[in-house]
């Protein structure tokens, strides 16, 4: 049944939850006994489940223009999600089973940005979001928020939500003013039995505490978002009392327990596993976020000693969980007597030509518009080697963030300062090629909705923000083996959070252990004086806290834009009419050990 948020809010206004029934209209000869003990009574019952979809309907990849792969040839998309989906349904039968996501839904591709930007769904008489058609069509029973899910703003989001079938549940996505849920916390769902009454399946949504630091300007004043725990204890015996035989999380946080913000936020980024561990009640997690595969993960609960099951199915429709219940009928209620994870993999599917049908306009307008022609480069240039060298492509996005932010400061108070800029290696698969360039070559040059602000420190803190950034690499003595694959990532540190500075000149000492790796740090030839004033032009993400870089959080503002970082690279190659690493790139930064060199 179609889920009206309107009705929601109404009835979480006056009583403070509510409940979407939903799939659980089925007769008892289709519902799915399973053997057990002599006399006794048993029900099976299966929920599917992805996360981390980031805007892929199709296995195809916009900014190449073919079709998806990578080097262990997994595929991705909804098309081939659906396939799977079927396949479960028609060997479980459908009424037993259900089909749930754990967030970030509308962010990710071009296919997602053309809809939130270029062709709005926010318009009016604007079009139906495609991630909303296809999991309307596949037939979703409900969906956690992501935090990706706030990236264009709170009305795209509820233009979504209001384009969808199903309920986007946040039990700790909270009004500002009232604190009472601004999304449905939880939906119930009745799975008809052949004996005994109905079994009722509670799914508790929490999405990431991190929105209120990533998206600030977006959530600012109107949302909060709690900490996971502490919204689970809240809700979860709560669904038991209304007498949900079985509750499953809907979690957009990974399980390592781990927070990239540090103590910016006092409650946990990654917190599913801390969920089920610390609240009693639960049967099993949905994991997202983290963008790992966890087929299955038993974590014991301390107050009932009682395994939870979770599972995270990977990313962008790569994996499709399936956890697997076991009920037993006895003294007038059902009690879970066994329950297991396990995910499929979708590049063992083909694409669900009813969902490719679906969408095929929509698709055909986005390649359309990514294959525009913007300019042309004097040469190619790619980020393969963007984590361990300063390579121009890195260059290309320093240069024109900068450009931008001196033009922007031009005529200000601040006019006169240096202007540095901050960029990380998002794809090392990202390359402008030499002639014609698209706009796909310049887009995917920055996957992230990012916008550019900029930031005043000083030399001292310049160079703190360095040293924080050169942990990425493994720490490596003079004279030992370096094997490129093998010298970035140090203690999980993702690629993204790697920054180069540009506009200034420096060593990375990899055989000093961390914070003591930056030398020879220096300005127009210059040491660079730690009381010196600086202009940093950053991202929004890494500005707002992303990364728990130092200093800039608390750095003084001095300018923001509200356009992407993505569309700001695409209109300066469309100005410039030519690409030419000649008058950007040059090798500002390098990896020595003892001050050798490493490449």
């Amino acid at each position: 049944m179609a889920f009206d948020r309107r009705t929601f809010l109404g009835t979480s206004a006056a009583t403070g939850a509510a409940v979407a029934l939903a799939g659980a209209t089925s007769t008892p000869a289709a519902a799915q006994p399973v053997s057990g003990a002599a006399g006794s009574r048993t029900y099976a019952f299966t929920v599917m489940g992805t996360t981390d979809l980031h805007g892929n309907v199709f296995n195809w990849d916009y900014f190449t223009d073919k079709e998806f792969d990578d080097k262990a040839h997994n595929d991705v998309g909804l098309a081939k999600i659906s396939t799977l989906v079927n396949e479960v349904r028609a060997e479980k039968g459908r009424c037993n089973t259900l089909l749930i996501d754990a967030g970030d839904t509308i962010q990710g591709t071009q296919l997602s940005y053309y809809y939130a930007k270029v062709d709005p769904i926010t318009a009016r008489r604007g079009p139906v979001h495609p991630m909303a058609q296809a999991m309307n069509a596949i037939g979703y029973d409900a969906a956690a928020l992501g935090n990706h899910e706030f990236n264009y703003g709170i009305p795209v989001l509820r233009k979504f939500e209001e384009q969808c079938d199903f309920p986007l549940l946040g039990a700790n996505a909270l009004d500002a003013k009232t604190q009472r849920p601004a999304f449905a916390p939880y939906s119930m769902h009745r799975l008809r039995t052949p004996h005994g009454r109905d079994v009722k399946v509670a799914v508790l949504g929490l999405t990431n505490p991190g929105i209120a630091i990533w998206d600030k300007a977006n959530v600012q004043g109107k949302m909060t978002f709690p900490g996971l725990e502490e919204q689970a204890a809240k809700y979860v015996p709560r669904l038991r009392s209304m007498g949900a035989d079985v509750v499953i999380v809907s979690a957009h946080s990974g399980s390592s327990g781990t927070s990239s913000y540090g103590d910016q936020l006092p409650y946990i980024e990654n917190a599913a596993a801390l969920v089920a561990e610390q609240v009693p009640g639960i049967d099993a997690i949905l994991v997202g976020h983290a963008h790992t595969e966890i087929p299955e993960y038993r974590v014991k609960n301390k107050a009932t000693g009682k395994d939870v099951v979770l599972s995270e199915p990977l990313k962008w429709g790569q994996r499709l969980t399936l956890f697997d219940f076991e009920l037993t009928w006895a003294k007038g209620s059902w009690s879970v007597a066994k329950v297991s994870a396990r995910v499929l993999n979708s590049n063992t599917a083909a694409e669900d030509p009813k969902i490719t049908r679906l969408l095929s306009d929509e698709h055909g307008k986005v390649v359309a518009y990514v294959n525009q022609v913007i300019g042309t480069s004097t040469q190619a240039m790619t980020s393969a080697d963007g984590p361990v060298k300063d390579v121009a492509i890195i260059d290309l996005i320093n240069h024109v963030q900068a450009e931008t932010v001196r033009g922007a400061l031009a005529g200000t108070e601040w006019a006169a300062l240096p202007v540095l800029s901050q960029a990380s290696c998002f794809s090392r698969t990202a390359a402008i090629p030499a002639g014609r360039v698209t706009l796909k070559d310049a887009a995917g040059l920055y996957p992230f909705e990012n916008t550019l602000e900029a930031r005043l420190l000083t030399g001292a803190q310049v160079k703190a923000y360095l040293e924080y950034s050169a942990r990425y690499y493994v720490r490596t003595a003079p004279g030992d083996a370096v094997d490129p694959a093998k010298l970035t990532n140090a203690e999980g540190t993702p690629d993204y959070n790697y920054d180069a500075v540009y506009g200034l000149t420096y060593d990375v000492d990899i055989a000093q252990p961390v914070g003591s790796r930056i030398t020879g740090l220096s300005f127009q030839g210059k040491a660079v004086d730690p009381a010196a004033q600086f202009v940093l032009a950053v991202n929004n993400y890494r500005a707002s806290g992303g990364g728990n870089f130092p200093h800039v959080p608390q750095a003084r503002q001095v300018w923001a834009n509200s356009d992407e970082i993505r569309n700001t690279i695409i209109q300066w190659v469309k100005a410039k009419g030519t690409i030419d690493p000649a008058q950007f790139a040059s090798v500002d930064w390098r990896l020595t050990r003892a001050g050798v060199p490493v490449f």
